[in-house]
C-alpha cells in the first residue's frame, strides 16, 4: 500500500499498536483500535489487529527470540541486557551501498534489508534475494519489508507459543500448552540454512548455527567451488518444484530434512497455504515443511473465535472449524449461542437477530 513507506519511516520508534490507531484496511471508517477482551480484533471495524499496522520491530524481535530459545537455534538469540532472562532475535540486516555515477559527483546508493539469511557473503546474499520475488525482499520502506511483518504476525503468533498471551486457556491447560511448545521446539521448529548445493551444513557447528559458512577461509573459496559445482547442475533438484537447480546457484537447507533435500528460495513454503516461510522459520512434519500457525492446527483444532489453539478435548465443532465453548458466541453481539440456532458467515458465528440486521 502507499501508506507502507510513512509506517517504516517510523521503525525503530514506532510504538506498539494500541488503541486509536486507524485501520489500513477500513480506510476513515474505523474510530481507531479498540481491543476486543479476548477475540484478536478490533471492536470498532472487527479486522483484526495487524489490519492496524504492525507491532514495532522489538516486538517481532522479541517474539522471535522466545521462540528460538531454548531450541537448538538459541544461538541466533541473544540475551537482553538488564532483562528478565528474555531472549531477543540476532535478525541480520543486510546495507548493501551502490556507487551512483549518474551525475557530476558520485554519490551512493544505500538500500537496508530488514532481514537477510545469516553466516553468508554480501555477494551470495544478494543472489538470495535476487531469486526471491521482488515483491517479497524484504527492503526498508517497501512492500517487501511490509509483507514479511504481516507474514510475521500471521505464520508465528505470539499466543501458539506463549500461554500469558492466551484468554482461552482453562485452569490447568497452561501445563499442556508449555509441554505442546517444548515438545514442537525440540521435534519440528527449524530454520532453513542457505548454501550452494552441496555446501549445506558443511561448516555447521552444533552451538553456533549462525556461523556456518563463514570458518577460516570459507568466503573466499565458495565462488570457485560454485564454478566447479555447475558441471552437475542436473545433479541437484528442488524438492518442491523438482526442477534442476544450478550448481552456483543459492538454495534452502532444513536441517530437519536432511541435506539431501533443498529447496530453490522461492519454492521455501508452507505445505499448507504456500506462503513463503517467514526468515526461513519452519515446522518439519510428515516430509513437509510448515510454517507455524499450520503445523500447531495439524496436532490440535484453532478456535475461529479466538484464533487460540484449543487444549481442551470438550470443544463446539461446525462445518471444519472449532471453537472453545465459552467462544461459541455471537461476533455482534456476544450472545452464546450453544443450543441456539445460529448463522455461520465467512467463519463468523451470528445469532437469527443478527444474522438478520446484515441483510
Amino acid at each position: 500500500p502507499s501508506l507502507c513507506p510513512a509506517l517504516f519511516q517510523m521503525s525503530g520508534s514506532q510504538p506498539q499498536v494500541g488503541r486509536g490507531v486507524p485501520c489500513l484496511r477500513c480506510r476513515g471508517l474505523c474510530t481507531g483500535f479498540e481491543p476486543h477482551s479476548w477475540r484478536k480484533i478490533c471492536k470498532s471495524c472487527k479486522c483484526s489487529q495487524e489490519e492496524h499496522g504492525p507491532s514495532s520491530e522489538l516486538d517481532d524481535d522479541r517474539k522471535i527470540g522466545r521462540l528460538l530459545s531454548g531450541s537448538r537455534y538459541g544461538a541466533l538469540t541473544a540475551r537482553i541486557k538488564g532483562g528478565d532472562g528474555a531472549r531477543i532475535y540476532k535478525r541480520n540486516r543486510m546495507i548493501v551501498t551502490n556507487p551512483n555515477v549518474s551525475g557530476k559527483d558520485p554519490t551512493f546508493d544505500t538500500i537496508t534489508y530488514e532481514w537477510a539469511p545469516p553466516g553468508l557473503t554480501q555477494k551470495l546474499a544478494m543472489q538470495y534475494m535476487e531469486l526471491v520475488p521482488k515483491e517479497l525482499q524484504p527492503v526498508a520502506g517497501t512492500e517487501g519489508a511490509w509483507q514479511r511483518r504481516r507474514r510475521l504476525a500471521r505464520q508465528l503468533p505470539l499466543h501458539d507459543q506463549d500461554p500469558a498471551q492466551c484468554r482461552g486457556l482453562a485452569e490447568g491447560e497452561h501445563g499442556l500448552m508449555e509441554a505442546f511448545v517444548k515438545q514442537y521446539k525440540a521435534e519440528a521448529l527449524g530454520v532453513g540454512e542457505v548454501a550452494l548445493p552441496g555446501q549445506g551444513g558443511g561448516h555447521k557447528e552444533e552451538e553456533k548455527p549462525q556461523d556456518k559458512s563463514i570458518g577460516p577461509g570459507t568466503a573466499p573459496e565458495s565462488p570457485n567451488g560454485a564454478l566447479e559445482s555447475t558441471g552437475t547442475a542436473g545433479h541437484y533438484r528442488c524438492e518442491s518444484c523438482r526442477q534442476p537447480v544450478p550448481g552456483d546457484c543459492p538454495v534452502v537447507y532444513a536441517d530437519r530434512a536432511g541435506y539431501s533435500r533443498l529447496w530453490h528460495p522461492a519454492c521455501f513454503v508452507c505445505c499448507r497455504c504456500a506462503e513463503p516461510l517467514v526468515d526461513l522459520i519452519y515446522f518439519w512434519k510428515s516430509g513437509a515443511t510448515w510454517c507455524g500457525r499450520h503445523y500447531c492446527e495439524s496436532l490440535r483444532p484453532r478456535c475461529a473465535g479466538c484464533d487460540e489453539i484449543i487444549f481442551s478435548e470438550d470443544y463446539q465443532q461446525v462445518e471444519g472449524l472449532a471453537w472453545h465453548n465459552k467462544h461459541f458466541a455471537c461476533l455482534e453481539c456476544e450472545t452464546l449461542l450453544t443450543g441456539k440456532a445460529f448463522a455461520l458467515a465467512k467463519a463468523s458465528l451470528l445469532c437469527t437477530t443478527c444474522s438478520q440486521s446484515r441483510v
